[in-house]
């Protein structure tokens, strides 16, 4: 419920708006004086403070600056009965939201309370969406190939060189990229993404490069392509391999002379970009099949980066799901679910054709569908659609006899039932 503050020395005319306000359906908190409202202010959460200016102990103005030292996004208006115009810029200069003469008139109550309740709203939501869009994420896991992949990144972040992400046949992780971004000079420039994919052939040179006004049909407007967006900063180009020939030629000349010229145009114009590029595709092969140029592959292929499938490090399977789990659970607004060893353990023997992306689809429909933890039951109750476990498939290839298999899973077996039974945590034995 919306929660207002209403900060007066004169009774009546607290209680006056009180009822306005209690009649709209908001809550009224009241406070006698500056000092009184100011420790009200601190201690609670409001909505929009209505403030008097002549009070005694500490006036309106002063609550008003030491309020908006603390919480500089309340909005507070002030009301007197006394004010001048030069009081009302003067108030309004130092941060108020509003000034109301009294006695205020109902409408002017009305319309400034409800545009004082928007502007704090939009506040927060923008807040949300700039922490959701900035937020970076990092490379979960500390296998092998992760931490070949981070010492690379550091590695390569410093300096402005190109580098591919090879991603063929495993989760299109983005993750590598925000951090070489963010570790490099080009930390507080723009960072553009471009799915070379989604973008149909003919169109791929303007979302580039951008058009200008008549060059073709639809072109109504001149328009700015990625690389000018992404001027002095990085452009991610993502499913490189999908690029026409006739667009590689021209991200080619940017790369290689840093210019660039607009659909239908004839203007040189220069760009700084540094390009991060990703496919799911061997390019090599695509090269030798005529659909992607050698010299582009060689100029973008400088610092190859080589992601390893989710089934290739399984023992960044308990970190990731930890991750997902505090992740999601934070979305809902939910306070993050354990899931127990033997449920982890399920999850390492499964195999993951889906990898990183199919993790987090399983860990949320488990955190939906579990109770007060994630069980091995309940993984093998929801991990797939059917309601079947799955089988170990990848756990086979462990193990080149039968007996070796069966000694394996004997001790997994044990291990579970002394877990249960004793209720701590044994280590799982090693094959």
């Amino acid at each position: 419920m919306t929660k207002i503050l209403i900060i007066d020395d004169d009774k009546g005319i607290r209680r006056t708006l009180a009822e306005i306000f209690e009649y709209e359906n908001y809550k009224v908190d009241e406070a006698v004086d500056g000092l009184e409202g100011m420790v009200k202010i601190k201690n609670n959460t409001y909505d929009a403070v209505f403030c008097d200016i002549k009070m005694p102990k500490m006036d309106g103005m002063e609550v008003l600056e030491q309020a908006q030292k603390i919480k500089p996004d309340l909005p507070i208006i002030m009301i007197s009965g006394h004010g001048t115009m030069e009081t009302a810029v003067d108030a309004v200069k130092k941060g108020a939201f509003d000034f109301i003469a009294k006695p205020p008139n109902l409408n002017r109550l009305l319309i400034t309370v409800r545009n004082a309740l928007d502007k704090s709203g939009l506040l927060t939501e923008k807040k949300a969406l700039k922490r959701r869009v900035n937020r970076i994420k990092e490379i979960v896991g500390e296998s092998a190939g992760i931490s070949k992949i981070k010492e690379t990144i550091d590695r390569v972040a410093p300096t402005g060189s190109t580098h591919i992400s090879n991603r063929r046949k495993w989760h299109r992780q983005r993750t590598s990229s925000p951090m070489a971004t963010r570790k490099s000079r080009r930390a507080d420039a723009p960072f553009v993404e471009v799915n070379c994919a989604a973008i149909p052939a003919e169109l791929i040179e303007s979302e580039l490069f951008g058009h200008e006004k008549g060059s073709f049909t639809s072109a109504h407007k001149q328009r700015i392509g990625k690389f000018e967006q992404a001027n002095g900063g990085t452009l991610f180009m993502d499913e490189i391999g999908d690029m026409s020939l006739s667009a590689q030629a021209k991200v080619l000349r940017a790369l290689q002379e840093h210019k660039i010229t607009r659909v239908g145009g004839e203007k040189d114009i220069s760009v700084d970009v540094r390009i991060v590029s990703a496919t799911n595709k061997d390019l090599l092969k695509a090269v030798e099949e005529g659909h992607f140029r050698l010299d582009l592959y060689h100029r973008l292929n400088v610092i190859p980066i080589h992601v390893p499938s989710l089934n290739n490090r399984r023992e960044d399977i308990s970190a990731l799901a930890e991750h997902f789990i505090n992740d999601i659970c934070s979305e809902y607004n939910m306070k993050p679910k354990p899931i127990t060893r033997d449920a982890i353990q399920a999850l390492q023997q499964m195999h993951w054709s889906g990898n990183v992306r199919e993790l987090r689809n399983v860990i949320e429909r488990l955190i939906i569908l579990s109770d007060s933890q994630i069980t091995l039951q309940d993984v093998q109750s929801y991990v797939s659609p059917s309601g079947k476990k799955h089988l170990p498939t990848d756990l086979f290839e462990q193990f080149t006899t039968l007996e070796d298999y069966c000694d394996h899973t004997r001790k997994m077996y044990l291990l579970h039932k002394l877990e249960k039974m004793l209720g701590t945590s044994a280590k799982p034995p090693k094959t």
